[in-house]
This record gives C-alpha cells, structure tokens and sequence, in this order.
C-alpha cells in the first residue's frame, strides 16, 4: 500500500499536478480545503500535503499563514512548479465561441490579459480543477475553465488555447507538510520557516532582524499579519537561507529572542533546486 500525500481542490489541480509530479510514489489524495490537508496529516491519514503559499503572479496564499502556526505540522520540503494554463472547452468549441472563463480568482489573476485581448468575461470560481468539472458538466461552448492540462484529460475537455499565463516566469512555490519533523543534516544547503511576535517597544522589528545581517544569513521572506483580533501587535513569518541548527543561525535567533515575545519554529527543510541555482 502506497504512502498518501493530500492536497487541497479536485483532482487536475495545480496541486495534483504537484503532487504527481515531485512525489510519484505517493497516492495523491484531494481534499476540499487547506485545513481539512492539515487535518487528514495530524490524524495520520497521510504522510504529507502539498500545500501552495505563494505565486509569482498573484502573491501569497494568504490562508496559510494563518494555519501554520498552531497547525501542529512541519516543513520538511518546498518545491517549484511552473504554471502553464490552458483555456478548456467542451468537445467542439472552438476559442471564438467563448464568452466566460470559469477558474480559481488567482488563476484568472494569471491571465488577465489574454481573456481581456480576446473579450472574455472573468468567472470566479473554487478552485481550477472544479471550474474545469463544472464546465464539463455544463456543455456549454460559450464556457470554459482556465485550468492544467491534467484537468483537460481528468474531465475529457479539449485545450482551445494552450499556455495563455501572462507571464513566463510564472512559478508557484509549494510547501511539503509532515506531522513528523525531519531536518536534513546541518551540512545540506537548507531554509528555515518560522514565526515570531516582536515585542511593542520603539524599533523593535529593526533591532530583531539585525542578527541575520551581521551572521550572513539571506532572509528571503517576511510577511506580517494581525492575530488575535488587535491592530497593535503583528506576527511575522520568515523564511531564511541557513540551517536552524547552524552556529549562525543559533546567534541570529538568540538576538531575535531578545527582541521577540515568541517565536515558533515552523521546519527546517532542503533547499529546492530552483532556489539553490540562484543562491
């Protein structure tokens, strides 16, 4: 019996297509929202979720930010797919026969020029894979759903134009979620995910970051986000190239403390080849 990975949508999503694609070994599993993939982890349903957090395109996924930290799970890997969206219709369509395009609000966001070069009214919809369901269940030639080319062979609908994204460079970034921690060895290029609470005193955040400066560390990524209902404090998420085990690391976070009410440690997780080609 196979190890299952779920992700969130219907099968042909983007996050399908992620699955199959970086863990063939696994049975890929759909589930209807992020945090049921959370949940389907946490109970041992499945080993892993491929969880989207952020596009290229379209900025972050913003639920996630909020799940991750009191989500009882673990990175233990990120992963970088190109996304290449298609237009599908129903069998005999043809691209001037269509009126609305059917897809997930970010998708829609990802090719905004084309549907407007060729006057095609914007639908939103769940997600990419269930606007491509529901346009073949619908059998209209005026609909078709902007989605992968998994979703085209998942529901037998033909691409009446292919690679219609607005941008090459295109890319969504996917986190592995584990219910079981597992850094590589201090040694392996790594990124290390966390969140942490600054302290309410003037400079806080400036002061707080100084350690990855001075200890050498890239810190790639840093969202903020209110918690807790209060517009006085935020949190911060952070990804930073460098081992969480790592003596640079250790000063960076030690000087973090000192400025911070909490910080959570999210994972500790391989470098994606993509990201290491450009370090």
């Amino acid at each position: 019996m196979r190890d299952i990975i779920v992700y969130q949508g219907e099968p042909g999503a983007y996050s399908h297509l992620a699955c199959s694609q970086f863990y063939p070994e696994y049975e890929a599993r759909a589930c209807q929202s992020f945090a049921k993939a959370f949940e389907a982890v946490r109970s041992g349903t499945a080993s892993l979720a491929m969880i989207p957090v952020e596009n290229t395109v379209a900025g972050r996924v913003s639920d996630i930010y909020h799940l991750l930290p009191g989500g009882g799970l673990s990175i233990v890997g990120e992963r970088y797919l190109p996304i290449h969206h298609q237009l599908l219709g129903v069998k005999g369509a043809v691209l001037s026969d269509i009126k609305t395009a059917r897809s997930h609000h970010m998708a829609l966001a990802q090719v905004r020029k084309f549907l407007t070069q060729h006057d095609i009214d914007p639908f939103a919809d769940v997600d990419t894979a269930g606007a491509a369901r529901k346009v073949a269940e619908l059998g209209d030639k005026t609909v078709a759903a902007v989605a992968s080319k998994l979703s085209a062979e998942s529901y037998g609908l033909d691409i009446l134009a292919p690679d219609i994204q607005d941008a090459d460079h295109n890319t969504t970034r996917f986190i592995v979620l584990s219910a079981t921690a597992d850094m590589p060895d201090v040694q392996t290029p790594s990124v290390s995910s966390f969140v942490f609470k600054v302290r309410s005193v003037p400079s806080a955040l400036y002061k707080a970051l100084g350690g990855f400066a001075s200890n050498g560390l890239n810190l790639t990524k840093l969202e903020s986000y209110m918690v807790g209902g209060s517009f006085k404090a935020a949190q911060f998420y952070a990804d930073v190239e460098g081992h969480f085990e790592s003596s640079a690391m250790k000063n960076a976070l030690e000087e973090l403390a000192f400025f911070s009410e909490s910080i959570t440690h999210l994972g500790t997780y391989p470098m994606d080849e993509i990201r290491h080609a450009k370090a």
